[in-house]
């Protein structure tokens, strides 16, 4: 299976939910702006986002004004090039000038953090560049060990202290240890105990000071794992974490097993923070750079 029939295969549940709801719902309508009244509550409930599904509906009722949309197959047109327009294309998550090249990531427990790390090192490691994985989430042993495995996997070099350890030592440790043996790429995992936000974000910031003093230009990357199936909760954990170390690109996970797919537009509309990449599957090429000329023909094809 190709990567594009993976992406399809993943956006089915998010296809069904919102692509077939408003076919359904527009389907032998007049188009008027009652019917876009509905659509705009249908965009809502599918985890569009109320900014995103304001902006789409304002701009079709213009349209509709203007004539441009005159039946249900207008409207569907007009609905994906409406789409296209909010979708940010962000640059892709890769091992660019400098050596080496840091990517911090960070979001909360259960988001698929670790497993997104260990599927980027793989990526990394396929491709010919050295890896090395920093065990910074010293809050859980269970999350250096799954580390372990993955840095075993793909082929990467790992630095760990005990558990309980500072975060912010192991990270500056596994930059200075990469400087010296030339390694390519340096990537951070970090706690996610959101619970204890306060504590949790000045320990980010730190690790953030921390690398940035052992190289100036470091973390290249401010990696937010988001958990697609966590729908309008995923708006606030980018807030959070955007605010406490400025998040550069977001990793979408889980879209497979969701039919929020949705709350792409919503992050890029509410936030402006470009989705870098999308967990589509369980494998390793399941996890893809996000490209939203793709996406839009996976979510509005056949």
């Amino acid at each position: 299976m190709g990567l594009f029939d993976r992406l399809k295969q993943g956006l089915f549940k998010t296809k069904k939910s919102l692509i077939e709801n408003v076919e359904r719902l527009v389907s032998g309508r007049t188009v008027d702006d009652s019917l876009l009244d509905e659509f705009e509550e249908l965009l809502i409930m599918a985890d569009v986002g109320p900014q995103a599904a304001e902006s789409i509906t304002q701009s079709l009722k213009a349209k509709v004004r203007e004539q441009k949309i005159r039946n249900e197959k207008d409207l569907k047109a007009a609905f994906k090039e409406e789409v296209k327009k909010i979708l940010i294309a962000g640059h892709k998550v890769m091992c660019a000038g400098e050596k080496p090249y840091v990517i911090l990531t960070v979001g909360v427990n259960g988001a698929g953090k670790t497993t997104t790390i260990g599927k980027l090192a793989r990526r990394f490691t396929d491709h010919g560049f050295t890896v090395t994985l920093a065990a910074g989430d010293t809050f859980r042993a269970a999350a250096i060990e799954q580390l372990e495995i993955w840095a075993d996997r793909a082929g990467a070099q790992i630095v760990k202290h005990r558990s309980g350890a500072d975060p912010a030592a192991v990270a500056f440790d596994a930059v200075a240890s990469a400087k010296s043996k030339n390694i390519d790429v340096v990537i951070i995992d970090t706690a996610g105990r959101l619970h204890t936000k306060t504590n949790l974000m000045e320990e980010l910031k730190k690790i953030k000071r921390v690398i940035s003093k052992e190289k100036p230009s470091a973390p290249h990357e401010v990696l937010l794992v988001v958990d697609a199936t966590s729908g309008q909760n995923a708006i606030n954990q980018a807030k959070i974490f955007n605010e406490a170390v400025g998040v550069t690109g977001i990793a979408l996970t889980k879209l497979d097993g969701t039919a929020k797919g949705g709350i792409i537009l919503a992050i890029n509309k509410e936030l402006n923070i470009p989705v870098k990449l999308i967990g589509v599957g369980e494998a390793v090429e399941d996890l893809q750079d996000f490209d939203p000329d793709e996406f839009v023909e996976a979510l509005f094809g056949q």
